[in-house]
């Protein structure tokens, strides 16, 4: 058979997708977007990965405030907990919504391995979502789901495609749960491994721990960012994660988010011990935030006190 040239149309010719506008969790997530989960271990990363999936799949706000624009049927990978771990939170997370889990279309892909990296994997996945036609598909986490080099930008570009072609060719959203290297950096520079995960995302979300709270960050290809939100895990009328209202949460979003990893970075530009005012000066931080992050950074072990100020510690 003859080789045909690639078809080629004008810009000015190329028709509006209105399917593919917009947002499937307003603000949160985009329509038919492929992204990650990002934090750090205990950083309640599945928590919201199951807010969103209960979200979408009942039609519910997700975190109480975000609104779901398209309900649709989810399934969800856990390849870490226990199924009747995984029911359990979902159970709690619908009922903190009214909800009765029996009547979420949201199903969990029962498996004891997931290998996005093999053929036969990739067909069994590709099969699923052929019979179930979900809207939303999560994966956690990512690591449990390979055995590439994370660090290589080949493997990694080759796996994140065959996701992306998925998404398109079901008209669905892809979330992936992945780990934030340890003080690597903001958000989505702190992913672990390639920075081809990064480009990849439509929609990103990080949570990170701050005081006791988690919060929440947005990223967004081809919309506003979301401000930093506030984020603690509830136990009442069951648990479940929600914003934190009030001047109380407003105040915590507003004392210097990332200022820990930003004092690992001064620190490292600086290449010797700095002392406390001159990473006041250098950082433009309040006296007493910066007080706090240093005792936080010490108890942690990332620097301690040295000839001259602060140094890093030789595990940092």
């Amino acid at each position: 058979m003859a080789t045909e040239p690639l078809r080629v149309v004008a810009a000015s010719e190329v028709q509006s997708d209105p399917a593919r506008v917009g947002w499937l969790v307003n603000e949160l997530w985009s329509r038919e977007g492929v992204g990650v989960i990002g934090g750090a271990p205990k950083c309640c990363k599945t928590w919201l990965g199951l807010d969103l999936a209960v979200s979408v799949a009942g039609g519910t706000p997700c975190l109480g405030r975000f609104a779901v624009s398209e309900p649709g049927p989810v399934l969800f990978y856990g390849a870490e907990d226990p199924p009747a771990q995984l029911r359990d939170r979902i159970r709690a997370i619908a009922a903190a919504r009214g909800q009765d889990i029996a009547a979420l279309d949201l199903g969990l892909i029962l498996s004891h391995a997931l290998r996005l990296d093999t053929e036969r994997d990739r067909e069994r996945l590709t099969l699923t979502i052929e019979q179930h036609r979900p809207r939303l598909l999560i994966l956690d986490p990512l690591v449990r789901l390979h055995r590439i080099d994370e660090n290589s930008a080949g493997e990694m570009s080759a796996l994140l495609g065959e996701l992306r072609t998925l998404q398109r060719r079901y008209a669905l959203a892809i979330v992936l749960v992945h780990h934030l290297r340890k003080n690597g950096g903001h958000d989505g520079q702190a992913l672990r491994g390639s920075g081809d995960l990064h480009a990849w995302g439509d929609s990103n979300l990080f949570v990170r721990r701050r005081d006791g709270r988690v919060q929440l960050t947005a990223e967004h290809r081809a919309a506003p960012a979301l401000p930093p939100t506030l984020l603690e895990l509830a136990t009442e009328p069951s648990p479940h994660l929600r914003i934190v209202e009030g001047d109380d949460g407003a105040a915590a979003i507003e004392s210097e988010p990332h200022l820990e990893e930003r004092i690992l970075d001064a620190l490292r530009q600086a290449g010797h011990p700095m002392q406390r005012e001159a990473l006041r000066e250098t950082l433009r931080a309040r006296n007493a935030t910066l007080g706090e992050a240093l005792v936080q950074l010490q108890t942690t072990g990332h620097i301690q006190r040295a000839h001259g100020g602060f140094a890093l510690t030789n595990n940092t």
